[in-house]
């Protein structure tokens, strides 16, 4: 998968994105967080006060906003999806400074700007017509903009191939975008990846891309939790999907019931104009 891209075509259908809150329990359970190191930079590089106010795009479960707040940021929360943003209030409950609203970005209208406007796994959902012109609304003049997604992918050629294999004889094309797309895409970083230059073009200055990597040994269940958290497999019907995962099941347990993830997160930082 691309460090420097989006996961998913931004061309894809709106409603689409709303597939993850089918089950935003396993969502929120399946998927990783973000490096530490990642908070401290993006809260380094925004400048933004210990008692600043950042804006979250597309917040999901809280993944992201868990950091941000416990940093001292107040964080306004935007999520699409009521039943993400359900869980988002949840796990929220104790930090006061936490709002949420249920809403699209591309129609919310702030009430205020923001020091910091930061997206994690979701700016690719959002209008690309709009969100550059949206974004530069929402923040103070001189206010960041942090963009970040994490890509996952197996250290094991023999078991990512085993697992490939058995999507062929069950007659299930691997999804696009997932930890088992052989697909080759090539990988942009800096200055000739997408978000940097959609950066510029709309009157971002001070880009920045920042890679950061860790290694994870998910067991068979939590490996099987990231692949039901993805939208590829979600959208397929019930059967070939148990089907699918009780052959991947099979095979990580054969296989010693543990494997290597790396986790790339890559992060793209800029600096709204002066209007």
């Amino acid at each position: 998968m691309p460090y420097g891209t989006p996961a998913h075509d931004p061309t894809t259908p709106r409603s689409a994105r709303h597939i993850f809150g089918d089950d935003a329990e396993q969502y929120d359970a399946a998927r990783p967080g973000y490096p530490p190191q990642l908070t401290e930079d993006v809260r380094d590089f925004a400048s933004a006060a210990t008692d600043g106010a950042a804006l979250e795009v597309g917040a999901g479960t809280g993944k992201a906003t868990l950091p941000f707040a416990h940093s001292g940021l107040a964080v306004t929360c935007v999520e699409p999806d009521a039943r993400m943003a359900r869980v988002l209030r949840r796990r929220c409950a104790h930090l006061p400074r936490v709002t949420v609203e249920v809403a699209d970005f591309e129609t919310w209208h702030p009430t205020r700007r923001y020091d910091l406007l930061y997206c994690a796994q979701a700016w690719h959902w959002v209008d690309p017509a709009v969100r550059w012109a949206r974004a530069r609304a929402a923040l103070e003049p001189g206010g960041a903009v942090a963009l970040f997604w994490n890509h996952w992918a197996l250290t094991c050629d023999h078991l990512a191939g085993l697992l490939r294999a058995a999507h062929t004889r069950l007659g299930i094309e691997v999804p696009a975008d997932t930890l088992l797309d052989p697909r080759p895409r090539p990988v942009h970083r800096g200055s000739e990846a997408r978000q940097w230059r959609d950066m510029t073009a709309n009157r971002f200055r001070d880009p920045d891309h920042r890679l950061y990597t860790s290694l994870h040994e998910p067991s068979t269940s939590d490996l099987l939790g990231l692949f039901a958290s993805y939208g590829g497999y979600r959208a397929l019907p019930a059967h070939p999907r148990q089907q699918i995962f009780d052959e991947l099941g099979r095979i990580i347990d054969d296989e010693g019931g543990r494997t290597q993830l790396k986790v790339t997160t890559s992060l793209f930082l800029g600096r709204a104009g002066h209007q």
